[in-house]
């Protein structure tokens, strides 16, 4: 999964991203694209790793992406998802800080880059068809309804069926992916402003991010002191992972065993042999069974082997719908 952070000058975005990568870097080399893997944080994987003391534990990863001042949109465009961040904290200079304007702004730099690619993608289908070849009949459709919608300033995030259309993936279009919507509060500010317009249609939150970037540099011990003391129920990137996971309609399932204990990430609705693509292909092409334990049934049983005498574990085909803290063993020959 790979975040692209956006914003306009002075809304803090660097701090965001230092603070959700619990990285630092020297002023003077902040002027570049920047990137940095994180690990997912999920109690369950810690648990299971404890239970199966295993050689290697794997957590499922995120990636966040910091564009560079001179490429913000084209950098972003192969994100799964945005973080927009929004100035709301004053600076001595600067005028007070206007977030629905700034929002406001910035998304439609978003559109209107949509737009441009949209209306090339029409004049070419239209020409195709001019020539005697005929356009796919549901590209055709879709990239007209995106050229209204982008020119009615609207951006393709209101739309499932256009956002989530497989025959547009390739466009990248950047006002079609997921967006949260990140409020940069002043450290004493922990509450998320009720903006109409803004906070009533968006998925919105809070990061107060000179705090967190200075909490992503504690240790374990005095990270919870901190916590305690500013009243933070939970650090930025665990809220901005978990938000961003339903936001993309993702889940996570496990493989548990003595060699390797890894959380896998894949969306919602997806079939078990689709998982089991995810895991390696070959357990796709030949798939036979999967076997699946809930990860609470498997904690209630405390084994996979006193969770088969509970009768939890169960058979499934290819077609079972993989549900979230799903535990999985496919069988398979090749």
């Amino acid at each position: 999964m790979k975040l692209g952070i956006i914003g306009l000058p002075g809304s803090g975005k660097t701090t965001v991203f230092e603070a959700l990568s619990q990285t630092i870097s020297d002023t003077g080399k902040r002027e570049g694209t920047r990137i940095s893997t994180s690990r997912v944080p999920d109690q369950r994987v810690d648990i299971l790793s404890r239970i199966f003391k295993p050689q290697k534990t794997t957590y499922a990863q995120v990636e966040y992406l910091l564009p560079g001042k001179q490429d913000m949109l084209r950098a972003v465009r192969d994100s799964d998802s945005l973080i927009h961040v929004l100035r709301n904290f004053g600076v001595y200079g600067l005028k007070d800080p206007n977030p629905y304007e700034d929002f406001s702004n910035l998304d439609q730099e978003l559109i209107l880059a949509d737009l441009v690619v949209a209306e090339k993608r029409l004049e070419r289908l239209q020409a195709e068809n001019k020539k005697g070849k005929k356009a796919d009949p549901e590209e055709l459709t879709l990239v007209n309804e995106c050229c209204k919608y982008l020119e009615e300033g609207v951006p393709l995030r209101k739309f499932p069926h256009i956002a989530s259309a497989p025959i547009l993936r390739g466009f990248a279009f950047l006002s079609a992916k997921p967006m949260l919507v990140l409020f940069n509060n002043e450290d004493d500010r922990e509450e998320i402003p009720d903006i109409e317009g803004l906070t009533d249609k968006e998925d919105s939150m809070v990061i107060r991010a000179k705090l967190e970037q200075e909490l992503a540099q504690m240790s374990k011990e005095e990270a919870e002191e901190f916590l305690s003391e500013f009243g933070i129920a939970a650090s930025a990137k665990n809220r901005v992972v978990s938000k961003s996971y339903e936001l993309m309609g993702l889940i996570s399932f496990f493989t548990v065993g003595d060699d390797e204990v890894r959380a896998w990430t894949i969306k919602k609705s997806t079939q078990a042999i689709d998982a089991a693509e995810v895991i390696h292909t070959d357990l796709k092409k030949g798939f036979i069974r999967a076997e699946v334990v809930s990860y609470n049934d498997f904690m209630a049983a405390g084994s996979i082997t006193e969770a088969r005498k509970h009768g939890t574990v169960r058979l499934e085909g290819k077609t079972y719908v993989v549900s979230d803290g799903d535990i999985i063993n496919v069988r398979f020959n090749v």
